[in-house]
């Protein structure tokens, strides 16, 4: 939503742009032990985390592709008399979604890293302590055990959105 109104409304990306780009730029694990003060020893730090960490790259993606859109179709639309809205969800919501489903890959991916890793600065439970549990123990079975349960959270999210991408947005070569 956030880059379909800064693409829309230059000032408002004016206004979003440093705050995006401190963001993207800062290390959500530093933030970690902010966020555990702050919101306790629960889950919601560690989401607070993840959102941080994915937000932004959603909708970078997302924002480039609102703006990668064919001019000339708009204007062929605008000169067939649609609105606004209609071109949006016609034209602009459809031609961007592949570089959307980009920025959900990656800040999903973004997501579980930073939730792992949020869960070894302040988990008790969690694949990110049991990875923090195993090192220090030095078992390296259980602790490739868990590295390798990642590794594959990371494909299969990578393969949801190869599929979802190749059902909705067939038409992207």
């Amino acid at each position: 939503v956030l880059a379909a109104v800064i693409t829309q409304f230059p000032f408002a990306e004016k206004i979003v742009a440093p705050y995006i780009l401190l963001l993207v730029t800062t290390p959500m694990l530093a933030l970690v032990p902010l966020l555990i003060l702050r919101f306790g020893f629960g889950y919601t730090p560690r989401i607070i985390a993840v959102a941080l960490a994915a937000g932004p790259m959603v909708m970078i993606n997302a924002a480039t592709g609102f703006r990668r859109v064919d001019s000339a179709k708009i204007a062929l639309a605008r000169s067939y008399g649609a609105s606004t809205l209609q071109i949006f969800w016609k034209i602009r919501a459809p031609m961007a979604l592949p570089m959307i489903l980009v920025g959900l890959m990656i800040g999903a991916i973004f997501g579980l890293l930073t939730a792992v890793g949020a869960e070894m600065v302040g988990g008790g439970f969690g694949l990110g302590n049991r990875l923090t549990t195993y090192s220090s123990m030095i078992q390296m079975p259980q602790f490739f055990a868990v590295v390798l349960i990642l590794s594959t959270l990371g494909i299969l999210i990578y393969v949801l959105f190869f599929l979802v991408g190749k059902k909705w947005a067939s038409w992207e070569a």
